[in-house]
């Protein structure tokens, strides 16, 4: 992939910001335009519900939009979304698939294939065996070394690893 700020796209938005951006005011945005809501949101449906997308609150315009719009085209966007949804190769740094989606995907959803093998299987049964080992450790069922249960959790990392139990422990915070 080549340098983003070689883009043609990179360099329109940079002349924006140059121009109009540094001095973009969100108040302002949103006093000279009473639909700005309306114009820079939308809503999804999805089976879980509806999901609202408001991005009025950033510093964009219709020319700063259409520009990134632009990138996103520049670079592919949608090739590069297509091929994570298929497994393919995205990840060149690590040499693999990027497998997040396949993560999500119901047990009886479509096929995700990485070098022939559908790798829903393999990560279905990880998943049963978390689900399987976190009852046993809510229920008690599951004893620490002293033979008592585990009722505190340390987590030790740096980085990536360290950020979905951060995220968790955010998310249950009462």
């Amino acid at each position: 992939m080549s340098n983003l700020k070689e883009k043609l796209a990179w360099k329109n938005l940079q002349k924006l910001y140059d121009t109009i951006g540094i001095n973009l005011n969100l108040r302002q945005l949103f006093s000279d335009d009473n639909q700005r809501f309306e114009r820079y949101s939308l809503e999804i449906n999805t089976l879980d519900g509806l999901i609202l997308f408001d991005y009025s609150k950033n510093l964009i315009t219709e020319e700063i939009l259409k520009e990134l719009f632009s990138l996103c085209r520049e670079c592919q966007i949608e090739e590069q979304r297509t091929k994570m949804f298929n497994g393919e190769l995205i990840n060149f740094t690590e040499k693999r698939a990027v497998l997040h989606t396949a993560l999500r995907t119901p047990k009886d959803g479509k096929e995700i294939q990485v070098d022939g093998k559908n790798v829903l299987i393999d990560i279905h049964r990880v998943l049963e065996q978390m689900k399987t080992f976190s009852e046993a450790i809510r229920s008690g069922q599951w004893k620490g070394y002293t033979g008592k249960a585990i009722t505190d959790v340390v987590n030790i990392g740096i980085g990536g690893s360290d950020l979905g139990p951060l995220m968790v422990t955010e998310a249950l915070k009462v």
